[in-house]
């Protein structure tokens, strides 16, 4: 999104920044539940193979234990990358 675009958005009505600022929410939610989504099925897929017990054995706890420290570090990661290509683009779009 260029700078016109955003200094736009400083020129709006309340009542248009508002619903604005309600729309980003729902956007920033609906992520949110897309990646936990993404995070269960696919630490259950990967470490779940049996369903002997209602609880998980010591070995499935440890394997999802694993692979959601792994898909949080990740998307942690793909996040910080992201916020620096956009603070490189900001800088050279002055």
């Amino acid at each position: 999104m260029d700078k016109s675009m955003i200094g736009d958005l400083d020129n709006l009505p309340e009542a248009d920044k508002q619903r604005m600022a309600a729309m980003i929410d729902q956007l920033q939610i609906r992520d949110s539940l897309r990646m936990y989504n993404s995070l269960v099925e696919r630490c259950f897929s990967d470490c779940i193979d049996s369903f002997r017990r209602k609880t998980l054995d010591k070995q499935e706890e440890t394997c999802v234990r694993r692979c959601a420290e792994k898909f949080l570090k990740h998307s942690m990661r793909v996040g910080l990358r992201f916020a620096e290509l956009n603070q490189g683009q900001a800088t050279s779009d002055d």
